[in-house]
């Protein structure tokens, strides 16, 4: 029989797996990569999950750790192999101009460096205020 937490994990995961994606993809640019990132992030929160009745904001815990991973993933020298010179063809669902649109906003935030996508992130995907962010990334708040 599985413990009662255990249960409570699951049905936190997977309300939260398709943001969780989203902020992964959006650090990183890729979605197998994003997959693997919020995997790796999952699978630390089980480990901790029956200890973590005393985090004040988990939604935010959990984003920060995504954000974590996915600068962890950007260090290994591996992440920067491209095995395809380019990106194999994907249907396209939306219309031209939201494309253009995802297209522009996703390279802007690939040019920023990886502080400043991970401040963007955790400001406006996790929805923390600029001094949780400030906190999180043990950084001071700008004027």
């Amino acid at each position: 029989m599985r413990p009662v937490w255990e249960q409570d994990y699951v049905e936190f995961v997977r309300a939260r797996i398709p943001r969780l994606h989203r902020i992964a993809y959006q650090l990183l640019g890729d979605g197998d990569r994003a997959d693997d990132s919020v995997q790796n992030t999952l699978a630390t929160l089980y480990g901790r999950w029956p200890k973590l009745d005393n985090v004040d904001n988990l939604d935010a815990y959990v984003c920060t750790m995504v954000v974590r991973s996915c600068l962890a993933d950007r260090r290994r020298s591996w992440s920067r192999v491209l095995l395809r010179e380019v990106p194999p063809d994907r249907p396209v669902q939306q219309p031209d101009h939201e494309v253009e649109q995802r297209l522009l906003l996703r390279a802007a935030l690939r040019s920023l460096p990886e502080r400043q996508r991970s401040v963007l992130a955790l400001r406006f995907l996790c929805d923390l205020p600029v001094s949780e962010v400030a906190r999180l990334l043990n950084r001071s708040e700008a004027p």
